[in-house]
């Protein structure tokens, strides 16, 4: 699928995804790639920009990440970002130091508006900074274009060449204009055409879907929620009835959630998909026995998986791919597609065991952000209640139960989930919080009902506001609103005592628990 793009080089930075995100918001597509790419490789992407992260490190200290000159130097424009910045400045000339004043937090930054970056951006702008280090002396051919009263050289460029460094974060919420300024860079500098849109990528998707698979016969793994079931639609309006969709329930769902699937996606629903429902509850619950580590957990249950699609695959006959719902922050979470650290496993991007018995796995959702896999669901007609269903892991509540897994658990936090999600949905807040749902801590403590002690679990409550499911931070759900979940949950859940209000962000914490 030929297609214009911004590629992001990743020094390790916390936000490099957001900065891909905010590039498509742009509509143009972006990719992340590690500082370790070839050049060459580069070369031959031939992207219309590319942009360099932050990253944790000082650029001129011994092993940090770095690039060669040979980047500044392929005639394709370059926008560095606080460490990218830097690395640009040190690279070609410059002198990056430990700053006097360390600058933390939203700083009012005076900008050159004659700059492509500024031409629409006020000329006392408040920018996100963080950095100990900054640019002493800027680089022979720049002209700085942004200052601070901390910060000499808080932006920079030599417009001849396309090269262009500012020391804050622009994609971040709180650079009030920074949306302005990476659209700057991707239109003018760049000379994007913005042609990254959900209703060409479905069209395209399904056209490329129809010539890799041929004559061949492909087995969809469905769960029911959304990334899998856009993923499982988009094949079967490629493929029609050459698509077979398992859908395993493997007893870690939400409540009915099971016999919703169903509904929506077997012989009596609107789709024309070959349907098979497994039911492999206990089969789940025996391998979970006893295993508390998180990543074994994901791990036994990602294999269980495929074990069970290799034995449906056996009964059908030849299948020649396995649909998987793999959407860009899998990818990239998973260490697949930038320099950040691993921090978790997902049982569909790698990981898998070398004795799969497919011939390939097929990720039409891949390159796809969260709301971008919503757009594609829109596009493709699948109703809005289930387009804009509430994220669901693929180990399920595997991961949403903190400690071992039992079926006595499971009840317990479906019932309390489900609790939560009506009175959510009740105080009209369903659409408005980005994700929610209940988990089971692993804590258990003494409480009172009635005339009678009890030593029971502690249920909490996760509630996220996020653009990009890559940050996040946590809902300000109406404390009455709370307190209805709170006696619903003691009152209605056998083996709860205590209900917890998780306050963490993204980062520190992950938006699962697990």
């Amino acid at each position: 699928m030929n297609r214009e793009k911004i590629i992001v080089i990743d020094f390790g930075g916390q936000y490099n995804q957001l900065v891909a995100r905010r590039v498509r918001e742009c509509g143009v597509y972006c990719e992340i790639y590690s500082y370790k790419t070839d050049i060459g490789q580069i070369r031959d992407m031939a992207p219309k920009g590319i942009i360099l992260t932050g990253g944790p490190n000082s650029c001129y200290e011994e092993g940090a990440a770095s690039c060669g000159r040979e980047l500044f130097e392929l005639g394709i424009p370059v926008l560095g970002l606080c460490y990218g910045a830097q690395l640009m400045m040190l690279t070609l000339g410059g002198h990056v130091c430990k700053a006097p004043v360390r600058e933390y937090g939203k700083i009012e930054v005076t900008v050159d508006k004659s700059s492509k970056l500024f031409g629409d951006v006020s000329e006392k702008t408040i920018c996100w900074m963080s950095h100990n280090d900054y640019i002493e002396k800027k680089a022979p051919g720049f002209r700085i274009t942004g200052r601070t009263p901390d910060c000499p050289v808080a932006a920079a460029e030599w417009e001849e060449k396309d090269l262009y460094a500012i020391q804050f974060h622009p994609e971040v919420l709180h650079t009030q204009e920074g949306a302005k300024m990476l659209r700057n860079f991707v239109y003018q500098v760049c000379h994007c055409e913005g042609t990254w849109k959900m209703d060409a990528f479905a069209a395209a998707s399904i056209q490329a879907i129809r010539e890799k698979v041929g004559k061949g016969k492909a087995l969809c793994a469905l769960s029911g929620g959304v990334d899998s079931s856009v993923a499982a639609v988009l094949m079967s309006k490629a493929i029609g009835n050459q698509l077979t969709c398992v859908f395993v329930d493997h007893g870690l769902l939400r409540k009915n959630e099971g016999d919703e699937v169903e509904e929506v996606f077997g012989p009596k629903g609107p789709y024309e998909l070959n349907f098979i429902r497994v039911n492999a509850q206990e089969r789940f619950y025996e391998k979970l026995r006893g295993v508390e580590e998180p990543e074994q957990k994901r791990k036994i249950i990602g294999e269980e998986f495929i074990r069970v699609f290799e034995e449906e695959a056996k009964k059908i006959g030849a299948v020649d791919f396995l649909v998987q719902g793999t959407i860009y922050p899998d990818v990239v979470e998973s260490g697949l597609g930038g320099e950040s650290a691993v921090i978790k496993s997902h049982h569909n991007v790698g990981g898998l065991p070398d004795y799969v018995d497919f011939k390939e796995i097929m990720e039409p959702l891949r390159d796809l952000f969260k709301d971008e896999v919503r757009k594609v669901g829109l596009e493709l007609g699948i109703p809005e209640k289930l387009v804009y269903r509430q994220p669901f892991p693929g180990p399920g509540l595997g991961i949403r139960i903190v400690g071992e897994v039992t079926p006595e658990k499971v009840v317990m936090v479906q019932e309390a989930d489900a609790i939560y999600r009506e009175e959510i949905a009740r105080a009209g807040l369903d659409r408005t919080i980005g994700q929610y749902f209940a988990a089971l801590t692993n804590m258990r403590s003494v409480g009172v009902m009635g005339d009678e002690r009890t030593y029971d679990y502690a249920v909490a409550l996760r509630a996220v506001n996020t653009v990009d499911f890559m940050t996040a931070e946590t809902a300000e759900i109406p404390f009455e609103v709370l307190a209805k979940v709170m006696n619903r949950v003691i009152n209605e859940v056998k083996g709860v005592n205590r209900v917890l209000y998780d306050l963490t962000s993204k980062p520190p914490g992950t938006i699962e628990f697990e």
